[in-house]
Protein backbone atom coordinates (compact mmCIF):
# COMPACT_ATOMS: atom_id res chain seq x y z
CA UNK A 1 0.00 0.00 0.00
CA UNK A 2 2.78 2.45 0.43
CA UNK A 3 2.32 5.41 -1.85
CA UNK A 4 -1.39 4.57 -2.63
CA UNK A 5 -4.15 6.31 -1.31
CA UNK A 6 -6.23 5.16 1.26
CA UNK A 7 -8.99 6.02 3.58
CA UNK A 8 -8.88 4.44 7.16
CA UNK A 9 -11.58 5.01 10.34
CA UNK A 10 -11.10 4.58 13.73
CA UNK A 11 -11.00 5.74 17.32
CA UNK A 12 -8.25 8.02 18.99
CA UNK A 13 -5.25 6.09 20.65
CA UNK A 14 -3.20 9.25 21.31
CA UNK A 15 -2.54 12.40 19.77
CA UNK A 16 0.58 14.36 20.50
CA UNK A 17 1.14 18.17 18.72
CA UNK A 18 4.47 19.11 18.38
CA UNK A 19 3.72 22.54 16.15
CA UNK A 20 5.86 21.57 13.07
CA UNK A 21 4.66 17.55 13.08
CA UNK A 22 1.61 16.38 14.57
CA UNK A 23 0.99 13.13 15.45
CA UNK A 24 -2.65 10.81 16.05
CA UNK A 25 -2.40 7.43 16.77
CA UNK A 26 -6.00 5.89 15.19
CA UNK A 27 -7.04 2.25 16.37
CA UNK A 28 -9.70 -0.14 15.12
CA UNK A 29 -9.95 -4.06 14.90
CA UNK A 30 -7.17 -4.33 12.92
CA UNK A 31 -4.36 -2.59 15.31
CA UNK A 32 -2.90 1.25 15.23
CA UNK A 33 -1.79 3.10 12.48
CA UNK A 34 0.34 6.33 12.89
CA UNK A 35 -1.02 9.75 11.10
CA UNK A 36 1.37 12.50 11.11
CA UNK A 37 0.88 16.03 10.00
CA UNK A 38 3.86 17.82 8.61
CA UNK A 39 4.10 21.93 8.37
CA UNK A 40 5.81 21.81 5.07
CA UNK A 41 3.30 19.31 3.62
CA UNK A 42 -0.09 19.30 4.95
CA UNK A 43 -2.36 22.16 5.01
CA UNK A 44 -3.01 24.81 7.70
CA UNK A 45 -6.33 23.45 7.74
CA UNK A 46 -5.22 19.71 8.26
CA UNK A 47 -2.74 21.10 10.92
CA UNK A 48 -5.02 22.97 12.52
CA UNK A 49 -7.93 20.29 13.59
CA UNK A 50 -4.45 18.10 15.13
CA UNK A 51 -5.19 20.26 18.91
CA UNK A 52 -8.62 19.90 18.51
CA UNK A 53 -8.48 16.19 18.88
CA UNK A 54 -9.03 14.26 22.35
CA UNK A 55 -8.32 10.47 22.86
CA UNK A 56 -11.38 8.21 22.05
CA UNK A 57 -13.02 10.83 19.30
CA UNK A 58 -13.92 8.88 16.13
CA UNK A 59 -12.09 9.77 13.04
CA UNK A 60 -12.13 9.10 9.01
CA UNK A 61 -8.69 9.66 7.33
CA UNK A 62 -7.88 9.90 3.55
CA UNK A 63 -4.23 10.18 2.82
CA UNK A 64 -0.63 8.29 1.36
CA UNK A 65 0.82 5.27 3.01
CA UNK A 66 4.52 6.40 3.10
CA UNK A 67 7.44 4.43 4.57
CA UNK A 68 8.05 5.54 8.32
CA UNK A 69 11.16 4.72 10.22
CA UNK A 70 9.93 6.55 13.23
CA UNK A 71 6.37 4.53 13.13
CA UNK A 72 5.94 1.32 14.92
CA UNK A 73 4.37 -0.70 12.05
CA UNK A 74 7.37 0.78 9.62
CA UNK A 75 4.81 3.52 7.56
CA UNK A 76 2.84 6.23 8.82
CA UNK A 77 -0.33 7.89 6.61
CA UNK A 78 0.43 11.56 5.27
CA UNK A 79 -3.48 12.60 5.64
CA UNK A 80 -4.94 15.01 3.02
CA UNK A 81 -8.56 14.90 4.89
CA UNK A 82 -9.48 14.78 8.49
CA UNK A 83 -12.93 14.04 9.34
CA UNK A 84 -13.90 14.49 12.62
CA UNK A 85 -16.92 11.58 12.66
CA UNK A 86 -17.90 11.95 16.20
CA UNK A 87 -16.13 13.89 19.89
CA UNK A 88 -15.59 12.02 23.18
CA UNK A 89 -16.66 13.83 25.90
CA UNK A 90 -13.33 14.02 28.66
CA UNK A 91 -12.55 12.57 31.29
CA UNK A 92 -12.89 9.03 30.65
CA UNK A 93 -14.16 6.69 32.78
CA UNK A 94 -10.84 4.73 32.15
CA UNK A 95 -7.61 5.07 29.46
CA UNK A 96 -7.78 2.55 26.71
CA UNK A 97 -4.01 3.01 26.60
CA UNK A 98 -3.72 1.54 29.72
CA UNK A 99 -1.06 4.56 30.67
CA UNK A 100 -3.56 4.89 34.21
CA UNK A 101 -4.72 1.12 35.25
CA UNK A 102 -8.29 1.01 36.25
CA UNK A 103 -9.49 -1.08 39.34
CA UNK A 104 -11.35 -4.29 38.32
CA UNK A 105 -15.04 -3.18 39.22
CA UNK A 106 -14.02 0.35 37.09
CA UNK A 107 -13.56 -2.08 34.21
CA UNK A 108 -16.65 -4.33 34.34
CA UNK A 109 -18.37 -0.95 34.93
CA UNK A 110 -17.33 0.39 31.75
CA UNK A 111 -16.88 -2.42 29.77
CA UNK A 112 -17.41 -1.35 26.76
CA UNK A 113 -14.69 1.19 27.22
CA UNK A 114 -12.03 -1.73 28.68
CA UNK A 115 -12.69 -3.70 25.25
CA UNK A 116 -11.57 -0.86 23.78
CA UNK A 117 -7.76 -1.65 24.40
CA UNK A 118 -5.96 -3.86 22.13
CA UNK A 119 -5.33 -6.53 24.60
CA UNK A 120 -9.30 -7.46 25.53
CA UNK A 121 -9.89 -7.14 21.47
CA UNK A 122 -6.49 -9.62 21.21
CA UNK A 123 -8.45 -12.01 24.11
CA UNK A 124 -11.80 -12.24 22.08
CA UNK A 125 -10.17 -12.87 18.66
CA UNK A 126 -8.19 -15.92 20.53
CA UNK A 127 -11.51 -17.02 22.49
CA UNK A 128 -13.25 -16.60 18.18
CA UNK A 129 -10.40 -18.81 17.05
CA UNK A 130 -10.88 -21.61 19.95
CA UNK A 131 -14.58 -21.96 19.28
CA UNK A 132 -14.14 -21.99 15.67
CA UNK A 133 -10.84 -24.93 15.88
CA UNK A 134 -13.59 -26.95 18.32
CA UNK A 135 -15.75 -26.71 15.72
CA UNK A 136 -13.57 -27.89 12.96
CA UNK A 137 -12.63 -30.81 14.52
CA UNK A 138 -15.46 -31.52 15.52
CA UNK A 139 -17.08 -31.60 12.16
CA UNK A 140 -14.01 -33.63 10.56
CA UNK A 141 -14.78 -36.05 13.24
CA UNK A 142 -18.63 -36.62 11.77
CA UNK A 143 -20.18 -34.23 14.35
CA UNK A 144 -23.13 -32.12 13.57
CA UNK A 145 -23.91 -28.90 15.09
CA UNK A 146 -27.54 -28.34 17.08
CA UNK A 147 -29.33 -26.27 18.86
CA UNK A 148 -30.68 -27.97 21.99
CA UNK A 149 -33.73 -25.77 24.18
CA UNK A 150 -32.72 -23.15 26.67
CA UNK A 151 -35.62 -23.08 28.73
CA UNK A 152 -36.52 -26.52 30.54
CA UNK A 153 -39.64 -27.93 31.90
CA UNK A 154 -37.83 -28.83 34.93
CA UNK A 155 -34.23 -28.95 36.39
CA UNK A 156 -31.64 -30.56 33.87
CA UNK A 157 -29.59 -31.49 36.87
CA UNK A 158 -31.49 -30.72 39.99
CA UNK A 159 -31.03 -28.65 43.34
CA UNK A 160 -31.21 -25.26 43.96
CA UNK A 161 -28.89 -23.61 41.21
CA UNK A 162 -31.48 -22.96 39.01
CA UNK A 163 -33.51 -19.57 37.76
CA UNK A 164 -36.62 -20.03 37.49
CA UNK A 165 -38.62 -17.87 34.58
CA UNK A 166 -42.25 -17.22 34.52
CA UNK A 167 -43.47 -19.02 31.24
CA UNK A 168 -47.16 -17.92 30.21
CA UNK A 169 -49.16 -19.48 33.36
CA UNK A 170 -46.58 -21.97 34.74
CA UNK A 171 -43.04 -21.78 35.05
CA UNK A 172 -39.67 -22.85 33.55
CA UNK A 173 -36.31 -23.28 34.28
CA UNK A 174 -33.12 -21.54 32.49
CA UNK A 175 -30.72 -24.94 31.48
CA UNK A 176 -27.99 -25.93 33.84
CA UNK A 177 -26.96 -27.64 30.99
CA UNK A 178 -27.84 -29.05 27.76
CA UNK A 179 -26.90 -32.31 28.90
CA UNK A 180 -30.55 -33.99 28.60
CA UNK A 181 -31.24 -33.08 25.32
CA UNK A 182 -28.25 -34.13 23.87
CA UNK A 183 -28.78 -37.60 25.46
CA UNK A 184 -32.29 -37.37 23.35
CA UNK A 185 -30.70 -36.61 20.15
CA UNK A 186 -28.51 -39.74 20.42
CA UNK A 187 -31.60 -42.02 21.21
CA UNK A 188 -32.84 -40.57 18.10
CA UNK A 189 -30.02 -41.71 16.07
CA UNK A 190 -28.14 -38.87 15.83
CA UNK A 191 -24.75 -40.62 16.27
CA UNK A 192 -22.66 -37.62 17.06
CA UNK A 193 -23.51 -34.27 18.21
CA UNK A 194 -22.23 -30.77 19.57
CA UNK A 195 -24.06 -27.90 20.81
CA UNK A 196 -22.19 -24.15 21.35
CA UNK A 197 -24.42 -21.75 23.58
CA UNK A 198 -25.25 -20.41 26.95
CA UNK A 199 -26.56 -22.18 30.13
CA UNK A 200 -27.01 -21.00 33.70
CA UNK A 201 -26.06 -21.32 37.18
CA UNK A 202 -27.83 -19.61 40.44
CA UNK A 203 -24.67 -20.12 42.37
CA UNK A 204 -24.14 -17.29 44.88
CA UNK A 205 -20.36 -16.89 44.13
CA UNK A 206 -18.07 -14.33 43.57
CA UNK A 207 -14.87 -16.59 43.08
CA UNK A 208 -12.47 -15.25 39.87
CA UNK A 209 -13.96 -18.42 38.66
CA UNK A 210 -17.46 -18.66 38.54
CA UNK A 211 -19.94 -17.11 36.64
CA UNK A 212 -24.04 -17.32 36.56
CA UNK A 213 -24.22 -17.11 32.90
CA UNK A 214 -21.52 -19.13 30.31
CA UNK A 215 -20.60 -20.44 27.28
CA UNK A 216 -19.91 -24.12 26.67
CA UNK A 217 -18.50 -26.50 23.62
CA UNK A 218 -21.16 -29.96 24.79
CA UNK A 219 -20.20 -33.07 22.97
CA UNK A 220 -22.56 -36.02 23.16
CA UNK A 221 -21.49 -39.33 20.70
CA UNK A 222 -22.86 -42.73 20.65
CA UNK A 223 -21.80 -46.41 21.01
CA UNK A 224 -19.08 -45.77 22.68
CA UNK A 225 -17.59 -48.61 24.27
CA UNK A 226 -17.15 -46.86 27.78
CA UNK A 227 -16.00 -43.28 28.93
CA UNK A 228 -12.21 -43.79 27.65
CA UNK A 229 -13.64 -43.07 24.54
CA UNK A 230 -14.92 -39.44 25.29
CA UNK A 231 -11.61 -38.82 26.80
CA UNK A 232 -9.81 -39.71 24.08
CA UNK A 233 -11.99 -37.39 21.83
CA UNK A 234 -12.18 -34.86 24.40
CA UNK A 235 -8.49 -34.86 24.29
CA UNK A 236 -8.16 -34.84 20.53
CA UNK A 237 -10.15 -31.72 20.45
CA UNK A 238 -8.36 -30.08 23.12
CA UNK A 239 -4.52 -30.30 21.33
CA UNK A 240 -6.37 -29.49 18.03
CA UNK A 241 -7.60 -26.51 19.29
CA UNK A 242 -4.41 -25.08 21.12
CA UNK A 243 -2.55 -25.96 18.00
CA UNK A 244 -4.97 -24.08 15.76
CA UNK A 245 -4.30 -20.59 18.47
CA UNK A 246 -0.99 -21.13 18.42
CA UNK A 247 -0.63 -21.16 14.66
CA UNK A 248 -3.37 -18.82 13.68
CA UNK A 249 -3.31 -16.12 16.52
CA UNK A 250 0.69 -14.91 16.30
CA UNK A 251 -0.11 -11.40 16.44
CA UNK A 252 -2.86 -11.35 19.72
CA UNK A 253 -0.08 -13.61 22.00
CA UNK A 254 2.78 -11.30 20.26
CA UNK A 255 0.25 -8.32 21.86
CA UNK A 256 -1.00 -10.47 25.37
CA UNK A 257 2.86 -11.61 25.51
CA UNK A 258 2.09 -14.98 25.79
CA UNK A 259 3.60 -17.98 24.81
CA UNK A 260 1.26 -21.84 24.37
CA UNK A 261 2.54 -24.68 24.48
CA UNK A 262 0.62 -27.54 22.80
CA UNK A 263 0.19 -29.97 25.49
CA UNK A 264 1.49 -33.52 24.82
CA UNK A 265 -0.76 -36.45 24.59
CA UNK A 266 -2.41 -38.90 26.91
CA UNK A 267 -3.15 -37.20 29.62
CA UNK A 268 -2.71 -38.01 32.83
CA UNK A 269 -5.69 -39.89 34.23
CA UNK A 270 -6.61 -39.96 38.07
CA UNK A 271 -9.26 -42.43 39.52
CA UNK A 272 -11.04 -42.65 42.88
CA UNK A 273 -10.45 -44.21 45.34
CA UNK A 274 -6.76 -43.44 44.55
CA UNK A 275 -7.52 -39.85 44.42
CA UNK A 276 -8.03 -40.07 48.22
CA UNK A 277 -4.73 -41.60 48.65
CA UNK A 278 -2.85 -39.05 46.82
CA UNK A 279 -4.55 -36.94 48.71
CA UNK A 280 -3.78 -37.94 51.92
CA UNK A 281 -0.16 -38.02 51.64
CA UNK A 282 0.05 -34.49 50.51
CA UNK A 283 -1.59 -34.04 53.70
CA UNK A 284 -5.52 -33.25 52.60
CA UNK A 285 -8.22 -35.73 54.03
CA UNK A 286 -11.52 -36.11 52.29
CA UNK A 287 -14.03 -38.72 53.35
CA UNK A 288 -14.32 -41.03 51.74
CA UNK A 289 -17.24 -41.17 49.01
CA UNK A 290 -16.74 -37.56 49.18
CA UNK A 291 -15.79 -35.31 46.44
CA UNK A 292 -13.00 -32.92 47.17
CA UNK A 293 -12.69 -29.01 47.23
CA UNK A 294 -10.76 -26.65 45.31
CA UNK A 295 -7.62 -26.79 47.98
CA UNK A 296 -7.65 -30.55 46.77
CA UNK A 297 -7.93 -29.70 43.41
CA UNK A 298 -5.07 -27.08 43.41
CA UNK A 299 -2.85 -29.87 45.11
CA UNK A 300 -3.77 -32.85 42.53
CA UNK A 301 -2.63 -30.27 39.80
CA UNK A 302 0.53 -30.01 41.52
CA UNK A 303 0.83 -33.60 42.08
CA UNK A 304 0.30 -33.97 38.27
CA UNK A 305 2.79 -31.41 37.21
CA UNK A 306 5.33 -32.28 39.39
CA UNK A 307 4.99 -36.33 38.51
CA UNK A 308 3.86 -36.17 34.97
CA UNK A 309 4.89 -32.14 33.94
CA UNK A 310 1.82 -32.00 32.26
CA UNK A 311 -0.99 -29.47 32.64
CA UNK A 312 -4.08 -31.24 31.77
CA UNK A 313 -5.14 -34.56 33.20
CA UNK A 314 -8.44 -36.03 33.75
CA UNK A 315 -10.20 -37.20 37.34
CA UNK A 316 -12.35 -40.33 36.67
CA UNK A 317 -15.03 -41.96 38.43
CA UNK A 318 -16.03 -40.29 41.02
CA UNK A 319 -18.29 -40.99 43.58
CA UNK A 320 -22.12 -42.00 42.07
CA UNK A 321 -23.55 -40.10 45.50
CA UNK A 322 -21.99 -36.56 44.47
CA UNK A 323 -22.70 -36.68 40.62
CA UNK A 324 -26.42 -36.76 38.60
CA UNK A 325 -28.53 -39.77 38.08
CA UNK A 326 -27.71 -39.91 34.84
CA UNK A 327 -23.99 -40.50 35.17
CA UNK A 328 -23.54 -44.99 34.83
CA UNK A 329 -22.15 -46.38 37.77
CA UNK A 330 -18.97 -49.19 37.52
CA UNK A 331 -20.58 -52.34 37.37
CA UNK A 332 -18.33 -53.74 39.43
CA UNK A 333 -18.35 -51.21 41.96
CA UNK A 334 -21.75 -49.16 42.33
CA UNK A 335 -20.09 -46.75 44.49
CA UNK A 336 -18.52 -45.16 41.53
CA UNK A 337 -19.58 -43.94 38.35
CA UNK A 338 -18.03 -43.41 34.81
CA UNK A 339 -17.82 -39.73 35.40
CA UNK A 340 -15.01 -37.26 34.18
CA UNK A 341 -13.54 -34.14 34.95
CA UNK A 342 -10.65 -32.66 32.89
CA UNK A 343 -8.44 -30.14 34.86
CA UNK A 344 -6.59 -27.60 33.28
CA UNK A 345 -3.30 -25.95 35.02
CA UNK A 346 -5.62 -26.20 38.40
CA UNK A 347 -9.28 -25.76 37.51
CA UNK A 348 -12.24 -27.89 36.44
CA UNK A 349 -12.52 -27.66 32.77
CA UNK A 350 -15.18 -30.17 31.79
CA UNK A 351 -17.80 -32.66 33.25
CA UNK A 352 -18.72 -35.44 31.14
CA UNK A 353 -18.18 -39.81 30.87
CA UNK A 354 -20.78 -42.08 30.13
CA UNK A 355 -24.16 -42.09 30.37
CA UNK A 356 -26.37 -44.69 31.76
CA UNK A 357 -28.58 -45.85 28.75
CA UNK A 358 -30.22 -49.01 30.30
CA UNK A 359 -33.73 -47.89 31.18
CA UNK A 360 -34.47 -49.56 34.72
CA UNK A 361 -31.30 -48.15 35.67
CA UNK A 362 -31.90 -44.84 34.23
CA UNK A 363 -35.56 -45.11 36.76
CA UNK A 364 -33.51 -46.53 39.97
CA UNK A 365 -30.71 -44.14 39.88
CA UNK A 366 -33.72 -41.19 40.26
CA UNK A 367 -35.36 -42.91 42.74
CA UNK A 368 -31.45 -43.11 44.82
CA UNK A 369 -31.49 -39.14 43.94
CA UNK A 370 -34.88 -38.76 44.96
CA UNK A 371 -36.03 -37.42 41.89
CA UNK A 372 -39.80 -38.30 40.87
CA UNK A 373 -39.68 -40.08 38.09
CA UNK A 374 -43.04 -38.72 36.57
CA UNK A 375 -40.73 -35.70 36.53
CA UNK A 376 -38.27 -36.82 34.30
CA UNK A 377 -40.81 -38.50 32.34
CA UNK A 378 -40.21 -36.96 29.35
CA UNK A 379 -36.66 -37.83 29.27
CA UNK A 380 -36.82 -41.31 30.61
CA UNK A 381 -39.51 -42.53 28.29
CA UNK A 382 -37.57 -42.40 25.28
CA UNK A 383 -34.93 -44.91 27.14
CA UNK A 384 -37.60 -47.51 26.66
CA UNK A 385 -37.32 -47.78 23.00
CA UNK A 386 -33.64 -48.93 22.40
CA UNK A 387 -31.29 -46.96 24.10
CA UNK A 388 -27.59 -46.81 22.53
CA UNK A 389 -24.73 -46.81 24.98
CA UNK A 390 -23.44 -42.84 24.57
CA UNK A 391 -21.46 -40.56 26.68
CA UNK A 392 -20.23 -37.10 26.58
CA UNK A 393 -18.53 -34.19 27.66
CA UNK A 394 -19.15 -30.26 27.87
CA UNK A 395 -16.20 -27.43 28.50
CA UNK A 396 -16.07 -24.00 29.63
CA UNK A 397 -15.25 -21.70 26.56
CA UNK A 398 -14.52 -18.71 29.14
CA UNK A 399 -13.00 -21.12 32.13
CA UNK A 400 -10.82 -22.19 28.84
CA UNK A 401 -9.47 -19.06 27.06
CA UNK A 402 -8.85 -17.96 30.79
CA UNK A 403 -6.53 -20.38 31.73
CA UNK A 404 -5.12 -20.91 28.04
CA UNK A 405 -3.94 -17.11 28.80
CA UNK A 406 -3.22 -17.29 31.78
CA UNK A 407 -5.91 -14.41 32.47
CA UNK A 408 -6.68 -13.46 36.20
CA UNK A 409 -10.69 -13.63 36.30
CA UNK A 410 -12.28 -15.76 34.06
CA UNK A 411 -15.12 -12.43 33.84
CA UNK A 412 -11.41 -11.33 30.98
CA UNK A 413 -12.31 -14.01 28.74
CA UNK A 414 -16.28 -12.92 29.41
CA UNK A 415 -17.83 -9.91 26.78
CA UNK A 416 -20.16 -8.91 29.17
CA UNK A 417 -19.61 -10.98 32.67
CA UNK A 418 -22.70 -12.16 34.83
CA UNK A 419 -22.88 -12.54 38.74
CA UNK A 420 -24.86 -12.26 41.39
CA UNK A 421 -23.84 -8.71 41.89
CA UNK A 422 -23.57 -7.52 38.00
CA UNK A 423 -26.52 -7.70 35.87
CA UNK A 424 -25.20 -5.27 33.34
CA UNK A 425 -23.96 -3.46 31.07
Amino acid sequence: MVDKEVVVSGWVHDVRVLGGINFVLLRDAGGIVQVTGIKTKSTKEIMDIFPKLRQEDVLSVRGKVVKSKVAKIGFEILPDEIEIVSKSVTPLPLDPREVTPALFDTRMDNRVMDLRKPDSLAIFKIESKVMSAMREFLESRGFVNTNTPCLMGGASEGGSEVFKVKYFETEAFLRQDPQLHRQLLMLAGFDRVYDMGPSWRAEMSLTTRHMTEFRSCAVEMSFIKDEKDVMKMQEDMVIHTIRKVAEDCQRELGLLKKEIQIPKRNFPELAFPDVYKILEDVGIKVPFGQDYDREAELALSKYVKEKHNHDFFFVNRFPFAVKPFYVMKVDDDQTWARSVDMVFKGLEQSSGGQREHRYDKVISQLHEKKIDPKTMSWFTDPFKYGACPHGGFAIGIERFVEKLLDLENVRESTLFARDPKRLVP
